[in-house]
């Protein structure tokens, strides 16, 4: 690469150096501090790779233990910050009601010490738990007018909390049902220099605190072109009355040079391997039958049909849709819980540009200009009306 070279979304570009996963490596696969995905997701709870993520290992069992129990105390929501999600309307956008969970928090429990050196992963322990309440309870204050019950029990990780405040039945989730969640959470935890993770470290090398460098990530991460691709592979699919009007809609939107949500990756160009995972689990679901082996056939055939048609295949998004439709979570919400997750993938990576993997240098890239040459100055009283 030239030094005037423009590289349009940096692509290619190696901006700095990493620790905390390798992505699309040859041979190494996807893998957290050196573990596979393939592993931590078959045998993890979140909290296990939360650790390894903050903490730089994995916990034995009384650490997890004392872990667990610590993010569970952080569930409960401060009052100003119940107060505030009680002030947002049922339309708003649950990824904002997010944002504003960490910005208040960020004034109700801010970090202390020196800028840029506080305690990042006490405030993202801090953060994960919160974002479930917060979600959870917007969700029932806005559009049913419910105060729930916020989950603090130390005997359940933040996917039994989760499920247990999204139904407010009081009823114990079904191991499945809590595998999906746990699972998912694993899968969408980190994923190198994304372009969430990326504004996230931006912030943190001006030295900023961690809750301004998170919500630059959930800033990030409300985009379409990154975030909400489980959410439009939902909207697409859920519709659909059968495999043969699956592939006739798919066929129509390629005709039409429409995009089909859920396939191709920048770096996994033959497939992603959170893929597997969530359509193993989509399937596990849909041995129920009835709406859930819909989904699941219909995404299974598009599946086989963008690969023969287009040589594209799915990313994380695709069977997480159906496998999140399955277990009950509304649709909007399936974003805020890629929140939660990459949280923990965020701060870690916050952590590094503070100095965890080398000095930290604030990050500045140049431009080429293209706009127009030196004018002279006009005065107001000699330029002409448009």
């Amino acid at each position: 690469m030239s030094k005037d070279e423009v590289r349009k979304g940096l692509d290619g570009v190696k901006a700095d150096y990493t620790a905390v996963s390798t992505v699309g490596q040859h041979e190494a696969g996807l893998t957290y501090r050196g573990f596979a995905i393939e592993d931590l997701a078959a045998s993890c709870e979140f909290e296990e790779v939360a650790h390894l993520l903050m903490r730089l290992s994995l916990p034995d069992g009384p650490t997890l233990a004392a872990y667990k129990q610590r993010l569970a105390s952080f569930r409960a929501l401060p009052a100003g910050v119940l107060t505030s999600l009680e002030e947002l309307p049922k339309e708003s956008h649950p990824m904002d009601v997010l944002r504003t969970v960490c910005s208040v928090l960020g004034c109700v429990v801010p970090e202390m010490g020196e800028a840029g050196k506080g305690d990042t992963a006490g405030t993202c322990e801090r953060l994960m738990p919160a974002f479930v309440s917060g979600v959870c309870y917007w969700y029932h204050f806005s559009h049913f007018g419910t105060r729930i019950s916020i989950n603090v029990s130390p005997e359940d990780n933040l996917a039994v909390a989760f499920l247990k405040m999204l139904r407010n039945d009081g009823k114990q989730p079904s191991p499945v049902h809590v595998k999906v969640i746990n699972t998912s959470l694993v899968l969408y935890a980190e994923h190198d220099f994304n372009a969430s993770t990326f504004a996230s470290r931006i912030v943190a090398s001006t030295l900023s605190d961690t809750y301004s460098s998170v919500c630059a990530g959930i800033g990030a991460l409300r985009g379409p072109l990154h975030g909400g691709a489980n959410e439009a592979v939902m909207n697409m699919i859920q519709d659909i009355p059968s495999v043969a009007a699956a592939e006739e809609k798919v066929r129509s939107l390629l005709a039409n040079k429409q995009v089909i949500m859920g396939f191709g990756h920048r770096i996994y160009k033959n497939g992603d391997p959170r893929n597997a995972i969530f359509k193993s689990l989509s399937s596990e679901l849909a041995q129920g039958g009835g709406k859930g082996k819909l989904l699941f056939d219909v995404s299974a055939h598009i599946e086989a049909l963008m690969a023969k048609e287009k040589n594209m295949y799915p990313n994380v998004d695709f069977f997480a849709a159906s496998a999140y439709h399955q277990v009950g979570v509304p649709t909007p919400l399936f974003t805020p819980l890629f929140v939660v997750a990459r949280t923990s993938g965020w701060c870690a990576h916050i952590l590094e540009q503070q100095g965890g993997n080398g000095n930290n240098k604030i990050i500045r890239p140049s431009s080429s200009y293209n706009g127009p040459t030196k004018q002279a100055y006009v005065p107001i009283t000699a330029r002409s009306r448009l």
